[in-house]
C-alpha cells in the first residue's frame, strides 16, 4: 500500500541580499529568519516524507534549539531523512510542490529549482511538480513579510 505524506513550512522575510528556495540562491532584496539556511521547499519536503514513513517531524529530527543546525543547509537535511530507519523500505515515487511567495518572483527559477530537486532526489524530473504562487497580497506572505512552501510525498514499498 503506498503512503503519502504532506509537509508545510513558512519562515519571515526581512531585508538582506538573496534567499536559498529548492536549494537555489535568488538574489533579491530579502533574506529568510530562520535557523538553518531556511529553504522553506526542503522544509516542507523533509515534513513530507518523515509523515509518509510516520517518523515525525523536521523540529524533532533537527531541532533548532541544537547549535549544530544553525546555518546550516537544508539539502543535508533531506539527504539525512532519506537515510533514516524508517524511510529504508520505501521508494520515493514523486513529489509535489507548492512555493508561496508574493516577492520574489520566482518563474525564472522554476526550471533550475526542480532540475536541482530531482538530482537531490534521485527522482526524473518528469516526478517533480513544482508551481510558485502568491497570496494575491493578503496576510504576511502577500505583504512580503514571509515566504511558504507545501509539499506532498508518495511513498511505495520497495519490492
Amino acid at each position: 500500500m503506498p503512503r503519502v505524506g504532506l509537509g508545510y513550512d513558512i519562515h519571515r522575510l526581512e531585508a538582506g541580499d538573496g534567499i536559498v528556495i529548492a536549494t537555489v540562491r535568488v538574489a533579491c532584496p530579502y533574506r529568510v529568519v530562520a535557523h538553518s539556511d531556511g529553504d522553506v521547499v526542503l522544509h516542507a519536503l523533509c515534513d513530507a516524507l518523515l509523515g509518509a514513513a510516520g517518523a515525525g517531524d523536521l523540529g524533532e529530527q533537527f531541532p533548532d534549539s541544537d547549535p549544530r543546525h544553525a546555518g546550516r543547509d537544508s539539502a543535508e537535511f533531506v539527504r539525512a531523512v532519506l537515510a533514516l530507519d524508517a524511510l529504508r523500505s520505501w521508494r520515493l515515487v514523486n513529489i509535489d510542490v507548492n512555493i508561496i511567495a508574493q516577492a520574489p518572483r520566482l518563474m525564472e527559477h522554476k526550471p533550475a529549482m526542480r532540475q536541482r530537486l530531482a538530482a537531490l532526489l534521485s527522482l526524473p524530473q518528469s516526478c517533480v511538480g513544482l508551481k510558485a504562487r502568491t497570496n494575491e497580497s493578503c496576510d504576511a506572505i502577500g505583504e512580503k513579510r514571509a515566504i511558504a512552501a507545501q509539499a506532498v510525498v508518495l511513498l511505495e514499498e520497495r519490492g
